[in-house]
């Protein structure tokens, strides 16, 4: 579906696919006879054979109601799958063996699947239609272009897909024959976000980041010849706007808006009238607004300190959903069945990986109709994360999120890790991590830091690094380490840092602008190199290319700031060992990045390992690739951080 969303400079999204399990069958180790060996320990592979599961974003059930449309990469890269509500097993709509296949929809009226995918991680995406027959008809051909999906009309005679084929900066809209596929150009994009698009197919919602702080919405009524876009959100000062949705009554716009305090709200614009009024307002950021096919079902979902809180309202009677008793955790992709008796949703904590459950809405009943984890993986022997906070160089608090290993004490005190998560502007959550729970079941603690310029803590902390990246942000990871330091069950002496994306690019500055503070790293297809990162951004970035130089600088004007903050240009600081892994097709952290700061790290004659994935681009979609990344990280601070311990005994 058309999203808006806030436009820090790698979408954190990007790194959950790095982090979330899966990986290929495999039978625990034999436990270990240490100080924790009350918990045996599990090789890499166990924990990835946990296999990731993903609904639709379209319509994920089929016409007839009996099937989900997922995706799932069960066979060691994602593929799309039918999965019969009945319970039964998950049925093979696509087999590829190396570019990962997404699941968008099923066709209103027969089980003809959209999905998409692109070339090794490239972020070039296709869209696809899998035909009766089982053949495939990309509607989308061409070498350069991406295409996304924007929704389907209300009638189900039409789709919307976006693209962006006649110019590389600016997403334009297509809207395709649901029968033969023709399509016609409904709006040729200036430079906007496209978000939107009313069921009837005459409203269409825009968004234009101004800052990083800053933007507004545009609405074009299609039905007029030439309509132009109008702006429905005039302000003054720092507001940002987003869209969540258009109503099924195709007249009402739900945005959201941190106009009225320090969290996003959702409100509603009627796109007759123009009247405005409030909607969802909480004490933390409104995440989602969506509704069900009719709009008599309202979904809400709230980022409340680190997890979702979601509400369904049943709008016809003015009452909350009554939901069966599911596993704790957060719900994720509530979808629901064509006549609104059933809904699909996830569930996801730290010790159960995402399951698809399938609720039945009047019996309040639910079935769970997948078991993502590791039969071989005792639940119990995974580690429930404790939400923490704790105060950086300046007083401010760093909401984290913190994972104790089994065994771990005072007496028996265990190495530990400075989690960072990507972005800038991302979040460290609760829910299921493989490599997380790995590196914990290999005994080491791992504290998720939020550090300022995180997302859900409110605009004023979200926008603390802005211009600031690598300085007080960087400090607030640095005096993680004094946090850690402070937990008497923590090896003082032995802690490193790990990241990815913009978390990789904070591994490189701790250890070349804070030489002395983290015993190891490892950057995960971090930056090292602000210059030519922020001057080689993917064109499809172009929309919001002005709020990312608000925030970040623009290369113009800050270069020398930018060359400061750059590891590359310092590594000859660096003195601690550092693992660096890079994808080679990654369109937004080079491989030249990796390749320079490796070859520099090398030059000061201190350990340096390099594992480069040749299949990979910002993230790891391949479940082997996963596992040797994961193996990798483990031997690594088995070698430069435990044996450190060890030699210390």
């Amino acid at each position: 579906m058309l999203t808006s969303v806030k436009c820090r400079l790698f979408i954190a999204a990007m790194f959950v696919v790095l982090v979330t399990g899966c990986g290929k069958q495999a039978e625990t180790q034999t436990a270990v006879e240490d100080k924790s060996a009350a918990v045996p320990k599990y090789s890499a592979e166990a924990f990835f054979a946990t296999t990731s599961y993903g609904l639709a974003g379209g319509k994920a059930f089929s016409p007839d109601n009996s099937k989900l449309l997922i995706h799932s990469d069960k066979s060691g890269i994602f593929n799309v799958y039918a999965l019969p509500v009945d319970g039964g097993d998950a049925v093979a709509l696509t087999e590829s063996e190396s570019d990962a296949m997404f699941a968008i929809s099923w066709f209103p009226d027969d089980e003809r699947v959209l999905f998409t995918f692109d070339n090794g991680g490239n972020e070039l995406n296709h869209v696809v239609v899998r035909e009766l027959d089982g053949s495939l008809t990309d509607l989308t051909p061409g070498e350069e272009l991406k295409a996304g999906f924007g929704g389907w009309s209300s009638d189900g005679d039409t789709f919307y897909l976006t693209s962006n084929e006649r110019d590389a900066s600016s997403f334009d809209l297509y809207r395709y024959s649901a029968s033969d596929y023709a399509r016609e150009l409904i709006f040729e994009n200036p430079g906007y976000q496209v978000a939107a698009i009313s069921g009837d197919g005459r409203w269409l919602a825009l968004v234009k980041p101004r800052t990083s702080a800053d933007s507004d919405i545009y609405v074009v009524d299609l039905s007029i010849q030439g309509g132009e876009a109008v702006l429905i959100t005039p302000h003054d000062g720092n507001i940002e706007y987003g869209v969540y949705d258009i109503a099924p009554d195709n007249q009402t716009l739900v945005y959201s808006t941190d106009e009225h305090g320090e969290f996003s709200q959702a409100w509603s614009y009627d796109l007759e009238t123009s009247d405005k009024s409030p909607l969802v307002t909480d004490d933390w950021d409104v995440s989602y607004v969506r509704f069900s096919p009719s709009g008599n079902y309202r979904v809400t979902g709230v980022n409340a300190d680190a997890r979702t809180e979601v509400t369904i309202i049943d709008r016809e009677h003015g009452a909350t959903v009554a939901m069966p008793e599911l596993p704790n955790g957060d719900l994720a992709s509530i979808r629901f069945s064509s006549n609104e008796s059933q809904l699909a949703l996830i569930v996801n904590a730290d010790n159960s990986p995402s399951n698809i459950h399938v609720v039945d809405i009047g019996a309040a009943s639910a079935v769970q109709l997948t078991s993502a984890l590791n039969p071989a993986i005792d639940p119990a022997h995974l580690v429930i994360s404790e939400v923490v906070r704790y105060r950086s160089f300046d007083g401010l608090e760093i909401p984290s999120i913190l994972y104790k290993p089994h065994g771990a004490s005072a007496e028996n005190p265990v190495p530990a890790l400075v989690l960072v998560h990507g972005g800038p502007g991302g979040q460290t959550r609760t829910g299921y991590r493989a490599f997380v729970q790995h590196l914990v079941n290999q005994g080491y603690a791992v504290l998720g830091a939020n550090n300022r310029g995180s997302s859900g803590y409110g605009k004023t902390f979200y926008h603390l690094d802005d211009k600031r990246h690598g300085e007080e942000d960087l400090l607030d990871i640095v005096n993680g380490r004094s946090y850690l330091e402070s937990l008497e069950w923590v090896d003082k002496d032995n802690i490193g840092i790990i990241g990815g994306s913009y978390g990789g690019y904070m591994v490189a500055a701790a250890l070349t602008f804070h030489p002395e503070v983290f015993d190891v790293g490892i950057n995960i297809f971090g930056v090292t190199n602000w210059e030519r990162t922020l001057q080689s951004i993917p064109p499809w970035w172009e929309a919001f290319k002005e709020a990312l130089y608000d925030e970040m600088g623009d290369p113009a004007t800050d270069a020398e700031r930018h060359r400061k903050i750059s590891p590359l240009f310092h590594a000859r600081q660096i003195v601690k060992p550092l693992l660096v892994v890079q994808g080679a097709n990654d369109p937004r952290v080079l491989q030249v990045e990796s390749d320079e700061l490796v070859a520099a790290v090398k030059e000061n004659e201190v350990p340096v390992e390099y594992v480069v994935f040749p299949d990979e681009g910002h993230g790891f979609r391949n479940k082997d690739n996963r596992i040797a990344a994961s193996e990798a990280y483990a031997k690594f601070l088995d070698a430069y951080l435990r044996a450190k311990q060890q030699s210390a005994e």
